[in-house]
């Protein structure tokens, strides 16, 4: 009780303390947006490349792409961030080599991610039905045609809502780039943390994430909504604004049946195909 009783006496110095050192903390936020921003787009390539490599009807493709997805989810971000810290540069030359600490924390996030979203791509292209695959056939277009103009796109819609959350505990993980020197938002609130105290700092902290989770979570829900319109399955984004403030996989369908979308889909593989074939 008496801590929360001083928490509210010192909110007043705190917020002053909050507003001296507010460019310390944006750029704090900048680093975090950043590492995260690269992460991400690191493990985006890295989940399309090993998620499709782990259907490839080549074993040794298959196997390759297994070990690294089953490596990098099977081993702590804290460790792999460390090894690229503090054991690559010990290694003899010319494979040791000392890196960027932000470079460090954008190949751990990325690597460490990208493996579980390689699963996701993995899965969501699975999900997609049996007759997409056939009417490739049909229409006569090439399997890397096929999945690029058909199948992955219907995969796309399926695969964002576990893309987000991935996303949002990608911004979490990356709290723990500050260990090896990198000044981001967790870095800044623990030196506030030293002239404020435990509970006013890492309450700050909690809110500053939150919101920035509330934004990606906007973010990917556009991309969803997006998406899905784009295979007949919901309205334009500036139709459904409101989807963009709901749950993950939650953005409304627009009352389009899974006929509807198989037919629309199959017209736009077989204009694709057309062309391609003019």
């Amino acid at each position: 009780m008496d801590g929360v009783i001083g928490f509210f006496q010192d909110l007043g110095p705190n917020l002053e303390l909050v507003a001296e050192r507010m460019p310390q903390i944006v750029d704090g936020l900048l680093v975090t947006m950043l590492a995260m921003a690269l992460g991400a787009l690191l493990a985006l390539v890295i989940a399309f490349v090993f998620g499709i490599a782990q259907i490839s009807k080549f074993v040794v493709v298959r196997v390759v792409a297994r070990i690294f997805v089953e490596f990098f989810r099977g081993t702590s971000i804290v460790v792999q961030l460390f090894w690229l810290a503090f054991v690559l540069p010990q290694l003899p030359y010319p494979f040791g080599f000392q890196l960027d600490p932000l470079l460090v924390g954008v190949l751990a996030l990325g690597l460490n991610y990208g493996a579980y979203a390689a699963e996701v791509v993995r899965g969501s292209i699975g999900s997609v039905p049996k007759g997409q695959y056939e009417a490739i056939s049909a229409l006569s277009l090439s399997p890397t045609r096929g999945m690029f103009r058909v199948v992955i796109p219907q995969a796309w819609a399926l695969m964002l809502p576990s893309l987000s959350n991935l996303w949002i505990q990608l911004l979490k993980g990356s709290a723990i780039v500050s260990t090896v020197l990198l000044y981001d938002l967790f870095f800044q609130v623990e030196q506030l943390r030293d002239r404020t105290g435990t509970w006013f700092a890492y309450t700050f902290a909690l809110l500053a994430y939150y919101l920035i989770a509330w934004l990606i979570v906007i973010l990917m829900n556009g991309l969803e909504i997006r998406a899905k319109h784009n295979i007949g399955r919901g309205p334009a984004l500036s139709q459904s604004w409101r989807g963009l403030f709901q749950a993950p996989g939650s953005t409304p369908e627009g009352g389009r049946s899974a006929r509807v979308v198989r037919d629309k889909s199959a017209v736009k593989a077989g204009t694709a195909g057309e062309g391609g074939l003019a």
